[in-house]
């Protein structure tokens, strides 16, 4: 929303995270944008098609996703699950109102009605946390639970 927002250019201009000239210091920083950019899922997929850690993404609409596995749209800025839309296989592509990135179905499984999505942190080749998120629905959102993990 940021980008978009008739007041984001007024809270970029207050932009101070660590050595600027501004006057606010933002909990979330601005430059995260960059990195949650699903744009980048694509381009991962661009350089590096087939690769086991990566699901097919595509920014120029569903290809052969909307036929064969179905797809997730995911808007390109988008966060906590906010206006991500399922479709399963042989659904005609939707519109959507903002660019989105068209990334291959992969169900989350779900355990007792919870969906379950892991996220871990690996530090010098080394695995140093694990963040587990559950969520009532299909898509991970801002009412998801979280529960940390350390490993020592």
């Amino acid at each position: 929303w940021l980008t978009t927002d008739a007041f984001g250019g007024h809270v970029l201009d207050t932009l101070d995270n660590g050595g600027g000239t501004g006057s606010t210091l933002w909990i979330e920083p601005a430059w995260k944008m960059l990195l949650s950019n699903k744009a980048l899922l694509a381009v991962l997929w661009e350089l590096y098609p087939g690769h086991p850690n990566l699901l097919p993404s595509y920014l120029d609409g569903p290809r052969e996703l909307a036929t064969t596995s179905g797809y997730a749209a995911k808007p390109l800025l988008g966060r906590e699950g906010e206006g991500i839309t399922l479709h399963p296989p042989g659904h005609p592509p939707a519109a959507h109102p903002e660019p989105c990135c068209y990334q291959q179905l992969a169900p989350l499984p779900a355990f007792d009605g919870n969906h379950v999505v892991l996220g871990t942190w690996v530090i010098d080749g080394e695995p140093a946390g694990l963040g587990i998120r559950e969520s009532a629905g299909p898509v991970t959102d801002g009412y998801a639970r979280f529960l940390p993990h350390v490993i020592l």
